[in-house]
């Protein structure tokens, strides 16, 4: 079965919309594995910390997964888009967005200075940490 029209990314062409529920999963893990591994890469590459509170992490990178099964490419899933695939073709708005890599601003709060009041000690997070505290693969 089909998740399209599941929820609200049938208000675009998703790139999923022809996957079977175990092709999505096997897809999602793929995709949280990866961004996973991206984000400790950029925090350790940048000198950014996570969130005190890692299930803030745990559920951007999750965002940032679904968005590149769904896209593509990971859009920040923390902004509301008129049009998600025109934004994420722009790039402005992917994983690391311009604010970040220009200003090191992240309001995702994914990627975080020492300075932020949020900012915890840690500069890496597990895949089953992700996993756990985003909630797993189900929406």
């Amino acid at each position: 079965m089909s998740r399209a029209g599941s929820d609200m990314t049938n208000c675009f062409a998703s790139k999923d919309a022809d996957m079977t529920d175990e092709e999505r999963e096997a897809a999602m893990e793929k995709a949280l594995k990866a961004m996973t591994a991206f984000s400790n890469k950029y925090v350790e590459n940048t000198g950014t910390y996570y969130c005190t509170d890692k299930s803030i992490p745990a559920v951007v990178i999750k965002g940032l997964a679904e968005h590149k099964v769904t896209l593509g490419t990971p859009l920040c899933p923390c902004r509301f888009y008129e049009d998600k695939e025109k934004e994420a073709k722009e790039g402005y708005w992917n994983c690391p967005c311009v604010p970040m890599r220009e200003r090191h601003e992240c309001h995702c709060m994914l990627f975080l200075t020492e300075d932020n009041d949020f900012s915890g000690d840690e500069s890496n997070i597990s895949f089953d940490e992700v996993k756990n505290l985003s909630g797993g693969f189900s929406n």
